[in-house]
């Protein structure tokens, strides 16, 4: 990241409530204060107050700011990374964490457009915008889950994501929403779980591009990867589990992807790989899941 003097940006999407609001509270607390922390959502009631409750913590160090960002607006992502590229010379720390919520009791197939768009395509355009402005030794962080190994697909569907390029996952997406709008996704082998091929996607897309600047980037110190933060406790997850008691609350699932933000020595092995508690998770590895073993965020 920036030098020890220099002060930071950080962004958090989706930071209104649950992990997001964590996450945006955690940055605060351990960035200094001369550094900004903008804490994003597409309500701009529930943000402004976010953003105010934060500032008022007792542990708040860093100066937070409420920024309106609906992240299914692919061009406002583009402009808010122009934007800080401008003011501030570019960005330090970016964690991608917005979601749709989805119910049980939802059709699967009726919310894909919604859910793709929050998941997928908004951390295609988050990768694409804010890379590029990066700062040396910054950390682009996508939250994800361990239900983003190749594994958890058909073996008819890993050869879209294995060693694809951005604009490839970006297809391989895209072809995944057709093929349920057309109502045959099942018969190509995509699973009636929306949450699988989603979160398949988005560590696919983050390999993507860590692969094309990995070298630059371990010679700076900079991360891109993606981060599993296991069973959060949040009114998202909560829906999904009969037994919740193992989920973590979002302070405490936050602290393990705050503490990859802050490591000053990183570990290579990391480098564009899906982590969990500090362990890289098999990229070929998992099993496709029954349907009935739902969880948002394992």
């Amino acid at each position: 990241m920036a030098g020890v003097n220099a002060p930071r940006t950080a962004l958090v999407t989706g930071a209104n409530q649950g992990l997001g609001r964590a996450l945006a509270e955690g940055l605060a607390a351990r960035l200094n204060p001369d550094d900004l922390v903008l804490l994003t959502g597409r309500d701009q009631r529930r943000v402004t107050d976010a953003a105010r409750e934060v500032s008022h913590l007792p542990g708040t160090r860093a100066r937070v700011e409420g920024r309106l960002l609906d992240v299914t607006d692919t061009d406002a992502i583009g402009r808010l990374a122009d934007e800080l590229r401008g003011r501030y010379g570019g960005v330090d720390i970016v964690l991608s964490n917005a979601v749709s919520r989805l119910l049980p009791h939802e059709s699967q197939a009726e919310r894909a457009d919604e859910f793709i768009d929050v998941s997928n395509t908004a951390t295609h355009a988050v990768l694409r915008s804010f890379g590029p402005v990066l700062r040396p030794g910054g950390r682009l962080l996508v939250i994800a889950s361990s239900l983003g190994t190749l594994g958890h697909l058909d073996p008819r569907l890993h050869q879209r994501f294995d060693g694809a390029s951005l604009d490839q996952v970006e297809y391989a997406v895209e072809s995944w929403r057709t093929a349920i709008h057309h109502n045959t996704a099942a018969e190509a082998g995509w699973p009636r779980w929306l949450n699988v091929p989603s979160k398949v996607a988005q560590v696919a897309a983050v390999r993507a591009v860590a692969a094309a600047r990995r070298e630059h980037d371990l010679a700076t110190g900079t991360l891109i990867a993606s981060v599993c933060p296991g069973m959060v406790d949040t009114a998202t997850s909560r829906p999904w589990f009969d037994d919740y008691r193992q989920a973590r609350p979002p302070a405490e699932a936050a602290r393990a992807v705050l503490d990859l933000v802050f490591t000053e020595r990183l570990d290579p092995a990391l480098y564009g790989e899906l982590i969990r508690f500090g362990t890289v998770l098999d990229w070929h590895g998992g099993s496709p899941p029954e349907e009935q073993d739902r969880m948002v965020r394992p």
